[in-house]
């Protein structure tokens, strides 16, 4: 699948068909690169959709109405061609209908849609699930934008700071094994809503924040100034970057869905933070990335 590209005298943005996949956020001006690129030495993916599951079901299986399907972490739309259905000079929209291939291992039928619109500096991602059928269907949506951290090659990511914008310490979840969640209520204490970014900060795996703690993340430079903000209604986000290998990134995820704890028993109905989307109804969500001012 090609690269779609909307720009304006701020930003160029790029786009693939392939998983609706964010590729680029340069800033025209001073040429950087505030997204990650994708080299597979540390993660060959750079912002991927996450549905219709986010996260690992226990033993890779779920269960719909008494029949056992697998699945694998984070669904399957991140690894599927979308269609582009329309380009315009500041919005592009892509779609992934269901067909055999996805209801042989996920049972209802859909229709994903993902826009994106450039308007100065802010770029609106938008999320709308169509479920066109009389079932009932079950799902969750996720979003995985990686970020450079730091923004050049002369710093360090633990000279870098997370703002949080609440004046509370976040308590956060962690995985514990198998992609599952196990680890609850640890803290991170924070100074007027920042803390640093310090070198095992990753060392569990992602921090699962619930609870609506926060709906704005910024990545901050050394000077404390902000450079990346992600803004979201989501119920949960995770802080991510990869476990043991010093990436030059870090992913703001806002996610409505998240992983199976390690004790989970229940069916696909009883997962955490699963969305329910009755016969013929539509889900609209949307999330703001703001690229700041160059420095």
């Amino acid at each position: 699948m090609g690269n779609y590209v909307l720009e304006n005298d701020e930003l160029k943005i790029t786009v693939s068909g392939h998983g609706a996949e964010l590729a680029s956020i340069r800033d025209q001006k001073s040429a950087l690169e505030y997204l990650w690129n994708g080299d597979e030495k540390y993660w060959g993916r750079r912002a991927p959709v996450l549905f219709p599951f986010v996260g690992m079901v226990k033993n890779k299986q779920y269960i719909y109405n008494g029949k056992t399907y697998t699945m694998g972490q984070h669904g399957f739309a991140r690894d599927m061609d979308f269609d582009c259905i329309r380009q315009d000079k500041d919005c592009l929209w892509f779609r992934l209908c269901s067909d055999e291939e996805t209801l042989s291992k996920y049972p209802f039928e859909f229709c994903l849609e993902i826009g994106y619109v450039l308007k100065g500096r802010d770029l609106t991602v938008l999320w709308k699930v169509t479920n066109p059928s009389d079932q009932t269907m079950y799902f969750s949506i996720g979003a995985h934008p990686a970020f450079m951290c730091p923004l050049k090659a002369d710093e360090k990511q633990w000279d870098y700071f997370i703002d949080f914008h609440t004046d509370q310490d976040i308590s956060y979840n962690l995985i514990k094994q198998d992609g599952l969640v196990g680890i609850y209520g640890e803290r991170l204490a924070l100074d007027e809503g920042i803390c640093p970014i310090h070198p095992h900060m990753f060392d569990r795996d992602a921090l699962i924040v619930e609870n609506e703690q926060s709906h704005c993340v910024s990545l901050l430079d050394p000077d404390k100034r902000p450079y990346v903000t992600v803004e979201f209604d989501a119920p949960l986000f995770g802080i991510w970057s990869p476990t043991g290998k010093n990436a030059p990134f870090v992913c703001i995820e806002p996610w409505y869905g998240r992983c199976d704890a390690v004790d989970f028993q229940g069916t696909l109905k009883d997962r955490a933070y699963e969305q329910v989307l009755e016969g013929h109804q539509v889900f609209s969500r949307e999330y703001v990335i703001r690229i700041h001012e160059s420095r």
